[in-house]
């Protein structure tokens, strides 16, 4: 099996940067932290459209997997949104994926943006700003927008398991995760979609009426309009060549644009792509066999002849296609948490359903980092937020410095980490330190609850998710996932 050094055994910046060498990567790194009064680039304000943000520092929308069976807020729900409004983050990025229909969400619990969902979604956002008011005094710097999703083929909206709606058959991820090609009724129709595009706009709609400044639609991680940009099998009009693939992404930004024209409008990206991986007889991940497949037509943003290779054409394509289209922000991501993870949530110890590391993590968040580079380069004039830090631990604030005074990005987004730190933020930029016990050290468990059903957190340092019942269930997973492993 093969071992990586743990980021938290690394000794000071010096450490780091020996092992980046080792490793042949090239990432930027700080000496220091730097507080807002040195000077930090992350303490820097951003103008995105007409707004101007506070700060540099961006939370990740996520799925909690714990809001009511109604899709509203629960108690959990709301804490995690207060904690968002205390963290010192001056952009919230969606803070939560919210289905558009019920059976579009991704598991049984999570948040609607449907009109009987309302006074949830205002909720949402009144307890994250009383907390960022109460805290910080001011709330004209503060951007808050709400993620929009349908899962596709990833959707799971009841008790009775996957109910996968799919834009395509896809030889290896029907295989993967057992969908038929006899199975019609999972394949949506040209019809279908075309709902889907009113139930965006409608989503939209609902979301300007909540208060919120900007909704993301969704198009990263193997969810559904992800999905629909990489049909090139598919045909009819949402499929095929680019303008086809386009038309679903594009007719609901138009709509929204339309509809609801003082809402700002961003966009989540998997920039690149990879065929799925699986667990090796030693459980490392592997690729699975893509030969007979080639010239590979099964996704976004990677190589026809070599699919584990990126290949941003299309990616740079599309960015400038939403840029005409009046898009005022992408946030950058990459691949899936489902079948590529070691792309997308670079870490150490994998979920219960995923497979160990093919490569030490740290070259997953340099492939990130780099190719958002190359995504910023290619459309200058585009806001964009970074993906993928979480796993730098400690060193964090050290590179979203260097890579924000350099350029390569302009705000660096927080997933995993605001979980169990969620004031990184404001420390860094107050004090210019990070509260070592506090950092998301990558265990995975934030993933691994969530694929057996029970609320995503910080099980191992967040003391409220460690009281939960749900935090003894997971260890019991754990250790049969453990024991199927080996």
């Amino acid at each position: 099996m093969k071992r990586f050094p743990k980021i938290a055994q690394l000794k000071q910046v010096t450490g780091f940067r020996e092992r980046l060498t080792a490793l042949g990567v090239e990432l930027p790194v700080d000496d220091s932290i730097l507080t807002a009064r040195d000077g930090s680039p992350l303490n820097e304000k951003l103008k995105v459209g007409t707004f101007e943000v506070g700060n540099r520092w961006c939370i990740h929308p996520m799925e909690g997997w714990d809001a009511n069976a109604d899709g509203s807020p629960s108690r959990l729900t709301l804490r995690r949104w207060q904690r968002f409004g205390e963290s010192g983050a001056k952009w919230i990025w969606g803070g939560e994926a919210a289905a558009v229909v019920a059976e579009g969400r991704a598991n049984p619990r999570q948040t609607l943006a449907t009109a009987e969902n309302l006074t949830g979604l205002i909720q949402l956002r009144e307890i994250l700003e009383a907390s960022h008011l109460e805290k910080f005094g001011c709330l004209d710097d503060l951007l808050v927008g709400l993620q929009l999703t349908h899962s596709g083929r990833f959707a799971r909206p009841t008790e009775k398991g996957p109910a996968p709606r799919i834009a395509y058959h896809h030889p290896l991820l029907d295989a993967k995760f057992g969908i038929s090609r006899s199975d019609r009724d999972c394949l949506l129709t040209d019809q279908e979609l075309e709902q889907l595009i009113k139930k965006f706009v409608q989503a939209a709609m609902l979301a300007a009426e909540a208060g919120f400044r900007f909704v993301d639609v969704k198009a990263c991680h193997g969810y559904l309009i992800h999905e629909v940009l990489g049909g090139h099998t598919r045909p009819g009009p949402f499929g095929g060549n680019f303008t086809g693939r386009f038309r679903l992404l594009a007719e609901i930004i138009r709509g929204i644009r339309r509809e609801a024209p003082d809402l700002m409008i961003g966009v989540r990206i998997s920039a690149f792509d990879s065929v799925p991986f699986t667990a090796g007889a030693d459980g490392i991940g592997e690729p699975m066999a893509f030969a007979d497949l080639l010239p590979y037509r099964y996704g976004f943003g990677m190589s026809s002849r070599n699919p584990i290779e990126p290949d941003l054409s299309e990616t740079i394509t599309l960015l400038h296609a939403l840029r005409d289209l009046g898009v005022h922000t992408i946030n950058v991501s990459c691949g899936s948490p489902y079948y590529c993870p070691h792309f997308q949530r670079p870490a150490i110890i994998p979920p219960s359903d995923g497979y160990l590391p093919p490569e030490d993590p740290l070259c997953g968040v340099a492939r990130q980092i780099e190719f958002a580079r190359r995504c910023k380069e290619a459309c200058p004039d585009l806001p964009m937020v970074g993906s993928g830090y979480s796993y730098l631990q400690q060193f964090l604030p050290h590179v979203a410095q260097a890579v924000v005074r350099n350029n390569w990005i302009d705000a660096v987004g927080l997933g995993r980490m605001v979980l169990s730190y969620p004031e990184m933020p404001c420390d860094t930029l107050g004090e210019g330190t990070t509260r070592y016990k506090k950092i998301c050290r990558t265990f995975s468990d934030c993933t691994t609850a969530p694929r057996g059903g029970l609320v995503s957190g910080c099980y191992p340092l967040d003391e409220a998710y460690r009281q939960l019942e749900e935090s003894r269930q997971l260890a019991l997973l754990k250790r049969n996932s453990a024991r199927s492993r080996h």
